[in-house]
């Protein structure tokens, strides 16, 4: 399993925070959220993502960011991956809110986001629980939600910030879906503008792109070569853009 250069980057950086937190305990209190004082203490909606309460705590969700980010980074490119997992935990925290004197720590708000993501791409892809029962993306999101739902309502375990994974589900789901106006109204502009050449594109040298990437160049060509540039799909034309360009 590779890292995509961001994952990576905010692996380390939970990780070094982690460690930090365990010499210096005052940490956590400085930067942990806690949503009736925010307005004292505004930093707390964005270093809460990096503090964990243990090490399963940041074990399981650094797994989870290990596991599903790499391939929505390369889906989504750096600036995008990097914009759904911090919109994804600004929303958890504000989620929060609903229990106000709560102090909420962890990445878990922004790596549901990052599920979230995985999910509306690959809904059909089998996440495999316990690494031995496969259940698809999809269905997976709405067993999480149900569990976040009945352990917010206070029929679930304690210290568990429930309603942040719902904040983190719900501001995946809505940067998505910002994403995806975007490209309908950069497809519009792109429709009257003139046709581009596609040798630059071609002259891309695929065999320097990462495999994941080289099956998505190879794919888009086709579709090229079958259909013509008119086909492309604005993200599309990004991508090719992205790698003619370096």
């Amino acid at each position: 399993m590779f890292l995509t250069r961001w994952v990576l980057r905010l692996i380390a950086a939970n990780v070094i925070v982690f460690l930090l937190q365990q010499a210096r305990p005052v940490i956590t209190e400085a930067f942990a959220l806690v949503p009736l004082d925010v307005v004292n203490r505004p930093w707390t909606l964005l270093t809460y993502m990096f503090l964990h309460a243990n090490t399963s705590h940041i074990l399981f969700n650094m797994l989870g960011l290990f596991f599903f980010g790499p391939r929505l980074e390369l889906e989504l490119g750096g600036r995008n991956f990097l914009a759904l997992y911090f919109v994804s935990g600004l929303i958890a925290a504000l989620v929060s809110f609903l229990t106000p004197e709560t102090m909420i720590i962890g990445a878990s708000g922004a790596i549901y986001g990052v599920f979230m993501g995985f999910a509306y791409y690959w809904p059909r892809e089998n996440v495999y629980i316990w690494g031995i029962l496969p259940v698809q993306a999809r269905i997976m999101v709405v067993i999480m939600t149900a569990l976040s739902l009945y352990g917010g309502l206070g029929f679930g375990m304690d210290n568990i910030a429930h309603f942040a994974h719902l904040g983190g589900f719900l501001g995946g789901y809505l940067f998505l879906k910002f994403l995806d106006r975007k490209e309908k109204v950069v497809e519009q502009i792109v429709s009257i503008l003139p046709p581009v050449d596609p040798q630059k594109w071609k002259s891309i040298d695929r065999n320097k792109l990462h495999e994941v990437n080289r099956a998505e160049y190879d794919r888009i060509l086709e579709k090229i070569n079958t259909a013509g540039v008119g086909s492309l799909t604005a993200g599309e034309r990004e991508f090719l853009e992205r790698f003619s360009s370096t």
